[in-house]
Order: C-alpha cells, then sequence, then structure tokens
C-alpha cells in the first residue's frame, strides 16, 4: 500500500508541475533575457524594463526545475561600473574556469559620448560583479552598429567571439582570452559585418550538429511586430542568409515577442527559448514580460516555428 501511495504521490506531483508551469515565468518587467545552464541550475539574466533613467541596475533568476525561480537583486549596478549612468541592458554570460563573466551594455552610447559595450567578473553566477576593465569594452560606432546587445559564444576551437550592433547593423569580433579587448581577424580588420536582412538588434548565436545558427530580432521592440529570425551557416563568421522566422506575435497570446537567447539541456537535449513578449492590451513600450517556451528542429535541422503559450 506504501508503494502504491507513492506512485500516486508521485503522478500527482508530476501533474500539479506540469500545471504550474506558465508564462511569464518570473514577475516583474523585464527583457532582454539571458538564459543558460550552470551544472544542474538554470539561469535569466535579464534588462530590467523601464525608462532608461531608471535602468541601473541588474536582478537574476534562477532555478532547479524552470517552474520555481529564486531572485537575485541588483547582482551589478552603476556603483560598480563608474563609467555607466543609465540604461544598462541586454547581459550576456559566460563560465570561464571559476570566473563568471557579465557582458552588458550601457548608457545608449551615441557617437562622441561614453558607454558601449563592458564586462563584469564574479565568483558566483549570482555575483557580486565587479568591473573588469574599469573602462568599456567596445565604445566605438563601427559600420553603423551600435555598440549594444552583445551576445559571446565560444566556438569549438575555443575561440571567443562576440556578435552584436544596433541600428540595424550587426559587427561580429573576436576577443582576447582573458576578455580585455579584441583583437584582428587574420586579414588584420578588427570588426567584421555580418548584417543579414532584416536584422535589426539581438543577435545570438548557437551550434548544433555543424551548424552555425544565427538568429537576431527585427521590427520596432516598441511595437507588436517584434520578432526573431534566423540563418545557418557552416561558419560562425557567415554568410547568413534569412530563412525565417521563428518567433512572433500571437493575437491569443502576447504581442512584441524577441529578443531571445536558448538555453540547451545538454543531459535531455532539449532546447528552451527565453525571450519577452508584451501582454495582450498592454501598449507601454516596456510593460515587457520574460518567457520560455520549447524549441524544436525538423529532420533537417531546420528551427520550427515556436508556439507562444501561457
Amino acid at each position: 500500500m506504501k508503494c502504491f501511495l507513492t506512485t500516486v504521490s508521485l503522478s500527482l506531483l508530476f501533474f500539479f508541475n506540469l500545471y504550474a508551469q506558465k508564462n511569464p515565468v518570473i514577475n516583474g518587467w523585464y527583457a532582454d533575457p539571458e538564459g543558460i545552464k550552470y551544472g544542474d541550475t538554470y539561469w535569466i539574466f535579464p534588462t530590467y524594463s523601464a525608462a532608461y533613467n531608471d535602468q541601473v541596475f541588474f536582478d537574476a533568476f534562477s532555478s532547479k526545475d524552470l517552474i520555481s525561480w529564486e531572485k537575485h537583486h541588483d547582482i551589478l549596478d552603476t556603483s560598480a561600473i563608474k563609467w555607466a549612468r543609465r540604461a544598462m541592458w541586454a547581459p550576456a554570460v559566460l563560465q570561464k574556469g571559476n570566473k563568471y563573466y557579465f557582458f552588458f551594455s550601457a548608457n545608449d552610447v551615441h557617437k562622441g559620448e561614453v558607454g558601449g559595450i563592458g564586462v563584469a567578473v564574479a565568483d558566483k553566477p549570482e555575483g557580486p560583479y565587479k568591473d573588469l576593465l574599469g573602462k568599456s569594452l567596445i565604445n566605438e560606432i563601427a559600420g553603423g552598429a551600435q555598440p549594444i546587445d552583445q551576445y559571446v559564444f565560444k566556438d569549438r576551437d575555443g575561440s571567443y567571439y562576440m556578435y552584436y550592433g544596433g541600428w540595424g547593423h550587426c559587427n561580429v569580433v573576436k576577443l582576447k582570452d582573458d576578455f580585455s579587448g579584441i583583437v584582428p581577424f587574420p586579414d588584420g580588420k578588427l570588426y567584421k559585418e555580418i548584417t543579414p536582412e532584416g536584422y535589426v538588434e539581438g543577435p545570438y548565436m548557437l551550434y548544433r550538429n555543424g551548424y552555425y545558427y544565427f538568429m537576431w530580432s527585427e521590427g520596432g521592440w516598441g511595437g507588436p511586430d517584434y520578432k526573431v529570425a534566423y540563418a545557418m551557416s557552416r561558419s560562425p563568421l557567415g554568410p547568413f542568409k534569412r530563412m525565417a522566422t521563428v518567433l512572433q506575435q500571437d493575437p491569443n497570446v502576447a504581442t512584441g515577442a524577441g529578443h531571445h537567447s536558448v538555453i540547451h539541456s545538454v543531459n535531455d537535449d532539449k532546447y528552451y527559448m527565453v525571450y519577452h513578449r508584451r501582454p495582450l492590451g498592454e501598449t507601454s513600450a516596456n510593460h515587457r514580460v520574460v518567457c520560455v517556451d520549447q524549441m524544436h528542429f525538423d529532420k533537417e535541422g531546420h528551427i520550427l516555428p515556436v508556439k507562444m503559450t501561457k
């Protein structure tokens, strides 16, 4: 009887947890989520979605099961980044050795201004993080790309590439091993523009089964038509030709769906798209919430359209 009750209890717990999964996955106005799995723990590092002058800190969220999330408040703010004064957004995170690195954009920089892409470091995913360089990693506007919305990708040969760019242009740079700067490509150039058709911002790179999946956001971030598209290549440097839209608004669920990342759970080989969207009926540009939905591939390796769920 005890064994039977245990089985029934576990079954009820499974169905309860299945039912408990909901979107948005975290409370509050957040956007531009970077999702990653460190060990057995899922992490989400989002932008605090507010007016630029109020975007002066970052929170993080952790979970063992993608259902219950613990909030880690103020893991990095302008008190630790002396050159940043506002508009801190779009985290990109990774672990190297025993350190955790947190890349971010600050100040909504324009030509002649101080800001751009910075990097901070900590001993734990939840911080506290401190400024690695004491200045921005990239401040200049190269090839028309505003230095924002960075994503750092580790290739199979150990190289680290950073994809970034706003204003409809995307660049890729190769990072030094200690993330203290960038190094030139074999042709001597520091910046390579790889902008695909339709690109606006929010680049992301994923490697799977011999292909590099380059993904990005299109449309206006403050409107309902924000969406995610992708391309495939055999090289991390492209060329990248737009293939299809993989995430977009659903009149029955939400609008403004975009600026995503992907968590790959290696143990069960599942892929989860982490993104922000705008609840139905909301018109405030900053009313954005973070959601997670599973991402699937067809037999040829193409990404299937992601279905937004509640």
